[in-house]
């Protein structure tokens, strides 16, 4: 577990009109994922002459309420926001944890960077997600595969209209109630894209931003259309390599064992879960490589029988097992282990890990009450 540090001081304001506690016990029954609010937000306040140079004020934890903001706020023109997502457990005997905060605040301030924002001190991070889970805590469920998902993000609220870096920036984190990702770990379709881009080369694909999932919305509807619950994309100027999906990392296991995924090259996101399979997976003994996996080796392999299994990863779902990749091209079939050895044990020590009942000797897991 991580080290308890000093915690910046957050102003409270009380919340006069809370979900009463049966309406929120009727909503923990049957969370969904993102469709609930919880009470509080915590908020921070920037302004500055540039990114770099600037100060964060006013720390608070406040009710849940509309944004006031102009019609001319930066965020709604240029796009100028970024965001994070990780989640708090309530374990067995009480206790609540968070999942790598540090990693999610190293990755907010990279975002930050490529979008033109100021960084945001990472004790300040910290301090904003303890402090709401604290007020919020209530809102955690305790089924199998739940969670208090929050959502930090960062916008761009200067009323203006002129190019250029936004001096008023506002940082909220949100938190919602969460059940399982898409319901069950059985195998889920994938929708390729064979029109659209993500991402391209030089572009924010690395970064945690708006833009990169409005890019994925059409093409996952396309998708859904054809029973598919997500879209992976491929760069066509390197051989239709494999990049990820709309909102996760994507790993093959082939059938010696090894784990393959591609190649971090700054059109994809660094996921955290994708970090932590990889930590898991070298720890226990199994082979990782992380190079360039092509449209035409993934369909070959399933053929051949030498891509064994296949699984998506992310904050939300953790680890999902894929069965089809479906496009306008055809069909590559579900490879031979749909919810196989491997992915299977790698979900379970995940999940493990965040819920208290595996041993975490990487101290990920933080602990906030």
């Amino acid at each position: 577990m991580t080290t308890e540090q000093p915690q910046p001081s957050f102003r409270f304001v009380e919340n006069t009109d809370p979900v009463s506690d049966a309406r929120r016990r009727e909503i923990l029954a049957d969370p969904g994922f993102g469709d609930h609010a919880t009470d509080y937000v915590a908020a921070i306040r920037w302004s500055g002459r540039s990114p770099e140079e600037g100060t964060w004020t006013d720390p608070r934890i406040e009710p849940r309420a509309p944004l006031p903001l102009d019609p001319a706020s930066a965020v709604f023109h240029y796009g100028q926001e970024v965001f994070e997502g990780l989640k708090a457990y309530r374990h067995a005997d009480g206790s609540v944890w968070l999942f790598r905060p540090e990693a999610n605040a190293a990755r907010l301030n990279r975002s930050a960077e490529r979008l033109a924002l100021p960084a945001l001190p990472p004790e300040l991070f910290l301090a904003s997600l303890d402090e709401l889970v604290r007020r919020d805590h209530r809102w955690i469920p305790d089924g199998e595969g739940t969670s208090l998902y929050l959502r930090p993000f960062m916008i761009a609220t200067e009323p203006f209209l002129g190019v250029r870096p936004s001096r008023e920036v506002l940082y909220e984190v949100i938190a919602s109630p969460a059940g399982n990702y898409f319901g069950t770990p059985e195998p889920v379709d994938i929708w390729l894209s064979t029109t659209w881009a993500r991402t391209h080369a030089g572009g924010t694909g690395f970064a945690k931003c708006g833009g990169n999932y409005a890019a994925s919305l059409l093409p996952q509807l396309e998708g859904e259309a054809q029973g598919c619950k997500q879209v992976i994309f491929t760069d066509r100027n390197r051989e239709d390599a494999v990049e990820e999906l709309g909102g996760m990392n994507v790993f093959f296991v082939t059938r010696d064992g090894k784990l393959v995924t591609p190649e971090l090259t700054g059109t994809i996101l660094p996921g955290i879960t994708r970090d932590s399979v990889i930590h898991l997976a070298q720890d226990h003994g199994i082979e990782v490589e992380e190079r360039t996996v092509t449209l035409g080796e993934w369909r070959e392999g399933v053929a051949s029988g030498q891509i064994a299994e296949i699984f998506a990863c992310g904050t939300a779902a953790v680890i999902a097992p894929m069965g089809r990749l479906l496009s306008e091209r055809g069909e590559i079939p579900a490879p031979a282990q749909t919810n196989g050895e491997i992915t299977t044990w790698l979900r379970d020590q995940l999940v493990g890990i965040q819920h208290g009942t595996v041993e975490d000797p990487y101290g990920w897991m933080h602990r906030v009450l």
